[in-house]
């Protein structure tokens, strides 16, 4: 019996011998984790400090830079980017010698803050709206790349004042399978998500968002502006991982919500697009769109993916060109 005893103890007695090492392990991994993205963060916010003003509307402090006089054109930037996105592109300087530019960090992303909230197109749009009005602007264009075209779309449908005419560029609007939201998701979720995106979470962003922004750009080439200008390092903070999360998350829900009032947007739509994204199914998302808008305007760019205010600028000041010419006349 004593033998018994013996051996059936012993099985318990290596676990625990193990177990407890293992803890350790585990939790000074993870504090050097956490330790060094805080050191990243502080890093990335000492190179590239704000390029813009800040107002704080309903609570929530914004972002937002400003270049240029005329009529007012609002770029609205997608998952994981900032104000930096349109100003490395180069289409902010050419555009600014005859309109007045304006872009917004939208919540969570570069230096603008997110409360937690559910951040929905909608919610953005009421954000935008009231943070417009404080700017004085009235019948702007209104561009939006990305997952920025559903918050352009959400705009126009809450604030028709507020929007003379829209261009969508690269945007997603129908509910689809996404495999990048299965994949990008996790640091969203409430606790896991929050230690996740402070310790293991930057470092893996470190290792795969080279071959990220590569397959944005797909088929072509990553441009040696962007590779050079672009802060990527802010990219990686937590907050920002944070907000990239919550909107992978909520890409698909909230297309099934608007995609039953695409046809109540009477006013002008330039839809541009790379022929050949390979992050949103041009046939699928943007083609679909312009045949359920009577009216709208569709440039597909041969051999361009998704990035396409970086890989063909032209293109999209001549398609933002368009939409200012084909709106009315600002009563301003």
């Amino acid at each position: 019996m004593n033998d018994n005893r013996t051996h059936s103890i012993e099985p318990h007695t290596r676990r625990r011998s193990w177990l407890a090492p293992a803890l350790v392990g585990a939790a000074a991994a993870l504090g050097a984790s956490a330790l060094y993205a805080a050191s990243k963060t502080r890093e990335a916010e000492q190179r590239y400090p704000p390029v813009g003003q800040f107002m704080t509307v309903d609570g929530v402090r914004l972002h937002y830079f400003e270049q240029g006089h005329g009529d007012p054109l609002v770029l609205i930037h997608g998952n994981g980017t900032m104000i930096q996105d349109f100003l490395v592109s180069g289409i902010v300087d050419e555009l600014a010698k005859r309109h007045r530019v304006i872009i917004i960090d939208r919540p969570g992303y570069g230096y603008s803050e997110r409360p937690r909230a559910l951040w929905t197109p909608r919610a953005h749009a009421t954000l935008y709206q009231t943070a417009l009005e404080r700017l004085g602007v009235s019948q702007a264009v209104v561009l939006g790349h990305s997952w920025g075209s559903l918050v352009a779309v959400a705009l126009a449908l809450q604030a028709p004042q507020l929007v003379r005419s829209l261009v969508l560029a690269s945007g997603y609007y129908y509910p689809t399978l996404r495999a990048d939201v299965f994949l990008f998701s996790p640091p969203a979720i409430p606790v896991i998500g929050d230690v996740m995106r402070y310790t293991v979470s930057p470092v893996i962003g470190r290792l795969i968002l080279p071959g990220l922004i590569k397959a944005m750009f797909a088929p072509a080439d990553v441009p040696e502006r962007f590779d050079r200008l672009m802060p990527k390092e802010l990219m990686l903070r937590p907050s920002q991982l944070r907000a990239a999360a919550e909107d992978a998350a909520l890409m698909t829900p909230v297309t099934v919500e608007l995609q039953q009032h695409y046809r109540e947007l009477t006013l002008p739509v330039v839809i541009i697009a790379g022929a050949d994204d390979q992050i949103a199914d041009v046939g699928r998302q943007s083609e679909r769109l312009h045949r359920e808008l009577p009216g709208s305007e569709f440039i597909a760019i041969p051999g361009q993916g998704h990035m396409i205010h970086h890989l063909a600028p032209d293109q999209v000041i001549g398609a933002i060109e368009r939409a200012f010419e084909r709106a009315p006349a600002n009563p301003a």
